[in-house]
């Protein structure tokens, strides 16, 4: 029997970040347990009330949040809130690949498209990576609204 995995972020704000994540890989976030979305229905919204109805404080309300591939294919990913700040490089990242068949400078024009809407959302772009055959095909070294880096690939 295979395991599946779910990526975990630690996070200052996890609502925000998972809204700028959700944004770049075309997730969702689910409902709450045993609520029924209408279709269109905002899941936001829905934890808020959830949480509100639920009777947890406030100040926890923003404590962790999720997101799912809406095509049940990709790992789940959880936002956990902590108190310290992130200090030194990522060991693990994620690579966002949305040019992978592309070669050469179409694919180079590819990456700098996606990553000027990466901006968009609040990432910031750290690096260019010319393709170097036969190694490398080229990618951009960005990070989240958090500092978290990920390559745009």
């Amino acid at each position: 029997m295979s395991a599946t995995i779910q990526v975990t972020f630690d996070a200052r704000d996890p609502r925000a970040l998972s809204i700028f994540w959700r944004d770049v890989l075309g997730y969702t976030h689910p409902a709450p347990p045993g609520v029924d979305l209408p279709p269109g229905g905002d899941p936001l919204a829905a934890w808020d009330q959830f949480l509100q109805d639920s009777g947890l404080p406030e100040e926890l309300h923003n404590s962790a949040s999720a997101l799912e591939d809406p095509d049940g294919s990709g790992p789940r990913i959880f936002f956990q809130r902590v108190p310290e700040d992130k200090v030194a490089k990522n060991r693990v990242h994620l690579d966002v690949r949305t040019a992978s068949e592309l070669r050469g400078e179409e694919r180079m024009e590819a990456l700098e498209s996606e990553c000027r809407r990466l901006v968009a959302l609040g990432g910031t772009r750290l690096e260019r990576h010319e393709p170097e055959e036969p190694t490398s095909i080229g990618f951009i070294v960005m990070a989240d609204p958090e500092g978290n880096e990920f390559c745009l690939d």
